[in-house]
Formats: C-alpha cells, sequence, structure tokens
C-alpha cells in the first residue's frame, strides 16, 4: 500500500525539506494518484464513447445524448462533491490507525450515497419541463428524456461505488480502481452496441438504450468493487462488512458538513464553464466549435491534476491523523509542486504543438484557426487551474473546505463570469477575451487558495 511503501517520506517529513525528502514523497503521491489518473481517463472514455455511439444514428439521437448529459452532470457532480468527503475523513482515520472508524463511517456514507442517489434519481427523471422552460428544441426532447429515464437508474450504484472508492482511495489502494475502470469502459461500449443498435434480438432502443448501457455499467462497477473490498484482507481491519447499522445523525452531520462546501464549490466551478460556454453559443457557430475544441483538450489533460490532487488530500489528511503537521505540509507542497510541472508540460505542448492539437479535431480552417489562439490562451489557464486544483485538494485533506467554497464563490462568479460577459458581450472583444475573463477568475481562485493552504499549513506547524 502507498502509506506503507513510502513511510520513510513521514519520518523524514520532521527535517527542513529537501529534494531527496520531495523526491520520495512524490513518488508516495503518484502510486495513489496515478491509477486514478487512468481510472478518470476511462471515464472520460465512456463518455466519448457513448458520443461517438450516438452520433453514428443521427443528429437527433447525438443531441438528445449531449443535452441528456448537460443535464445529468451537474446532478452527479454535486452528489460526488459530498461523497468525496469520505477521502479526507478515511486519511485521518488511517493516520491516526483508528480503522474500525473508517468502517463506521463508511456504512454511514452509504446511507447518504442513497439518499443523494434516489434524490438524484427522481430529479432526472422529470427534467422534461425543465428542458422545455430552456427552449430546448422540441424534437430532441422525447429522446433526451428517454436517455436520462434510463441513465437515473445508474445513480445509486455509481454513489455507492464512490462511497467504496473514497474509502479505498483514503488509505492509500487506488489500483483495484484503475482496473474496474478499464473493464467498465469495454463493458459500457459494448452495451452500448448491443442497446443502442439492438443486437443479439435485443430491441434497438436509440439514446435509451445509451442511458441503460451507462447505467449497467454504474452498477457493475459497484459490484465489483463491493466483492473485491469483501475479499482482500487488506480491508478487513476497517470492518466495513462487519455489521449493519442504520443511520444516525452525528457523523453523517459530520460527513455533510465536510462534502456540501464541496459539492457546491465544484457545482460553481462547473456553471462558470457554462455559462462562458453559453456565451461562446451568442457568438456563432465557428466560435462555439473552437471553444468545444479548445476546452475539450484543457478538459482531457485536466484528468492529470485532479487525479493528483486527489492523491494530495490522501497523503495530508494521513499526515495530520498521525499527528505529523510537517508531513502534511510537505505532502501539499510537493503535491502542488508536481502539479505545477505537469501543467507547465501542459502548456507548452498548446503553445508549441497547437495546430498538430486542432488537427485532430476538425479540418475546417475557420474553426481551426480560432481554436489554435484559444489555445494559445489556454496554456496560461493550464497553470491556474493546476495550481487551484491542488491547493483546494491539500486543504480537503485539512478537511478545510468552507473558506475554500467562499473562495470559490467569489473567483468564479465575482470575478471570472463578469469579466467574461464584461469583454465578451458588451465590448464585443472576441472569444480569445471571454477566455481571458474566466481565466482571471481562475488565477484568482489559484492565488487565494494557495495562500490559504500555505497559511493554513504553518498554523498546524506553530500548534
Amino acid at each position: 500500500m502507498a502509506d506503507e511503501s513510502f513511510s520513510a517520506a513521514a519520518s523524514n517529513a520532521q527535517r527542513p525539506m529537501r529534494w531527496p525528502v520531495m523526491r520520495v514523497e512524490a513518488l508516495a503521491i503518484l502510486a495513489i494518484g496515478g491509477p486514478l489518473i487512468i481510472h478518470n481517463l476511462a471515464l472520460v472514455g465512456m463518455a466519448l464513447t457513448d458520443t461517438v455511439m450516438s452520433g453514428l444514428l443521427g443528429a437527433n439521437t447525438l443531441a438528445a445524448v449531449a443535452v441528456g448529459s448537460n443535464v445529468w452532470a451537474p446532478v452527479f457532480l454535486f452528489a460526488l462533491g459530498v461523497l468525496m468527503a469520505q477521502s479526507p475523513t478515511t486519511a485521518h482515520l488511517y493516520g491516526a490507525r483508528r480503522h474500525r472508524e473508517i468502517g463506521h463511517y463508511a456504512r454511514q456514507m452509504a446511507w447518504l450515497s442513497q439518499v443523494l442517489g434516489w434524490g438524484g434519481f427522481f430529479l432526472l427523471r422529470n427534467m422534461a419541463p425543465f428542458m422545455r422552460a430552456i427552449h430546448i428544441e422540441p424534437a430532441i426532447i422525447p429522446n433526451a428524456t428517454a436517455y436520462l429515464d434510463a441513465l437515473a437508474w445508474g445513480l445509486p450504484g455509481v454513489c455507492l461505488y464512490q462511497t467504496l472508492r473514497f474509502t479505498s482511495e483514503g488509505i492509500g489502494h487506488t489500483r483495484p480502481m484503475l482496473v474496474i475502470a478499464l473493464g467498465a469502459l469495454v463493458l459500457n461500449g459494448a452495451l452500448d452496441y448491443l442497446l443502442m443498435y439492438g443486437k443479439l434480438g435485443l430491441p434497438a432502443l436509440g439514446a435509451a438504450g445509451c442511458g441503460y448501457a451507462t447505467a449497467i455499467s454504474q452498477w457493475l462497477m459497484f459490484l465489483a468493487l463491493y466483492m473485491y473490498m469483501r475479499r482482500r484482507a487488506l480491508y478487513r481491519p476497517l470492518e466495513i462488512f462487519a455489521r449493519f447499522e442504520w443511520p444516525q445523525w452525528a457523523p453523517q452531520r459530520e460527513l455533510i458538513w465536510l462534502g456540501l462546501p464541496i459539492a457546491i464549490g465544484i457545482f460553481m466551478e462547473s456553471s462558470l464553464f457554462a455559462g462562458v460556454g453559453l456565451m461562446m453559443g451568442t457568438l456563432g457557430t465557428d466560435i462555439v466549435a473552437a471553444h468545444q475544441i479548445a476546452l475539450n483538450y484543457a478538459s482531457f489533460v485536466f484528468m492529470v491534476p485532479m487525479s493528483i490532487a486527489l492523491a494530495i488530500s490522501v497523503r495530508v489528511g494521513q499526515a495530520l491523523g498521525r499527528g505529523d503537521p510537517r508531513g502534511a505540509r510537505l505532502a501539499g507542497v510537493t503535491g502542488i509542486s508536481l502539479c505545477l510541472c505537469f501543467e507547465i508540460a501542459s502548456a507548452l505542448s498548446m503553445l508549441l504543438l497547437p495546430h498538430w492539437i486542432v488537427a485532430a479535431y476538425t479540418r475546417d480552417a475557420n474553426v481551426a484557426r480560432i481554436a489554435v489562439s484559444l489555445l494559445y490562451i489556454g496554456a496560461i489557464f493550464q497553470l491556474s487551474d493546476g495550481l487551484q486544483t491542488s491547493a483546494a485538494g491539500a486543504l480537503r485533506g485539512y478537511k478545510d473546505t468552507r473558506v475554500p467554497m467562499l473562495i470559490t464563490i467569489v473567483a468564479y462568479w465575482l470575478v471570472g463570469f463578469p469579466l467574461a460577459w464584461a469583454f465578451g458581450i458588451p465590448l464585443h472583444l472576441g472569444p480569445q477575451m471571454i477566455w481571458v475573463g474566466f481565466i482571471g477568475g481562475l488565477s484568482v481562485a489559484a492565488a487565494l487558495l494557495l495562500y490559504r493552504f500555505l497559511r493554513l499549513s504553518r498554523r498546524a506547524l506553530m500548534t
């Protein structure tokens, strides 16, 4: 396990930070974060498979799945944010060797996951009035509704999966999620083919088949991780499955208090990107397409810092659990430095190879020209986004989520969105300046979150 394999980092953390110590900690972070990178890329691959398969059935099916996915995303991300509280909670308890309490919190989070999962289920299955209210093309709504009705069945399952995933992640064991996600990627593609096109005697369900394929894959991901964790001796000291427990308000309140600000912060960031996308929609088809290309590439490479941030949270939480604030600061500084190094490489790819990147998406000369100009600006975006993501991950390790939530609200919606709107709409400065505006918001978030981490970790050293 990563926590045991790299325990030298904890003892060395009692001395001033030096390169050999940071190198050991960096390896510990990558041992946790590496499988998560592949896990998250596999989940992105599932969404890409759905898009490709839907496109082969025609524009209406593709549009229905796209609209449904955009409705699904905020519901799922909100639930995911609350469930993410399980990771730092587990990390603290594991670092303190309070193993049995990990199982107690996992059982209580399982109850919360079902409140979120079934609440989201009923919400997703009643989205037709909302889609009509925001003037979605009427011809798209029936297929989009059928897709959401089917996809909603997977939400309780994927919430249970995330509960077990974040519990395993909190003790530093992430490899099973890598294998499960790769299996789900293959399974989802096969089920898409069978259910959407009606193969092997099955009915051709179109967009609804895509939703059922994903829902089945999500439940099977949970069952695979459940069976793995039940059988592995590694998890027995945690006593996750040792007994049945009814919901208990005290631990659930603690988890909600920690997870709800994470959920709100994720929603603030995702809604900023959605708002910028809507602004681009007012500027013309070519600009929307170029924006989508640049954002898609940025989102793809973002899987790396996001995964590293999850690992930072675990390493910081474990260090604090064992009463080692210097080790926690070391983990945070090292992880943030790792993210920054990767983002510099990512930014260089956007600066040096933008035409190659765009050529993989489009042959339209005007769209390509705009997309290349956005990638140049996106190079700065990489640095800001990597810093704010990794700093937020370190703060989650400290169980500090409410102040970061306020920072994201201010940075994204009082700085980023107004700047993007002012540059793009009243001033008519073009899509490039819209990106400059929301990069401004991300940069403010990065600076404030980094300052918050450095101050909080320094304060912990003094107590």
